[in-house]
């Protein structure tokens, strides 16, 4: 038996796989993480990163530390649901994708606004964010592609 031909068969099969383990993956952390966000011990956990960024700390005045914890925690879920959607909705995928986009690079800029945190044993917990931006960034791309090659199907059969 040919070695390329089990080469060419792990391609197929990562090619295939892949992309739905990357998708889904990040649509299944961000449900995670997003739901943690309603426990008290979440909203303290991230109460240092977020108090400390110039874009999100002013929450803690309005909402207050669970509030703000669940604000975050409803954008994350809603990215979750969209991202799912591509099979049916790859735009609105591609948005939520894009959300995410935003969303990492914010809590990646955590790693800097806060005292102390790039030196901590934390801040290996808001490095994986990185792999998650590329992620998103990924599966928006691809999103958007699909959507716009369905348009332009849909525009030939009219």
């Amino acid at each position: 038996m040919d070695g390329t031909l089990g080469i060419e068969r792990f391609e197929r099969f990562a090619l295939r796989v892949g992309p739905q383990v990357t998708r889904y993956g990040i649509v299944f952390l961000l449900l995670l993480f997003g739901g943690m966000k309603w426990t008290a011990a979440e909203a303290h956990g991230i109460q240092p990163l977020v108090s400390h960024s110039p874009f999100w700390g002013w929450l803690y005045g309005i909402l207050g530390v669970q509030g703000t914890s669940i604000f975050f925690g409803v954008f994350e879920v809603t990215a979750a649901i969209a991202i799912a959607t591509r099979p049916w909705l790859p735009f609105l995928s591609a948005a939520g994708s894009a959300f995410c986009v935003i969303m990492f690079l914010t809590t990646i800029s955590f790693l800097f606004t806060t005292p102390g945190f790039l030196a901590s044993e934390g801040a290996g917990f808001v490095m994986k964010d990185i792999v998650l931006l590329g992620g998103s960034i990924w599966t928006a791309g691809e999103a958007l592609a699909t959507a716009r090659t369905r348009s332009e199907t849909e525009q030939r059969s009219r």
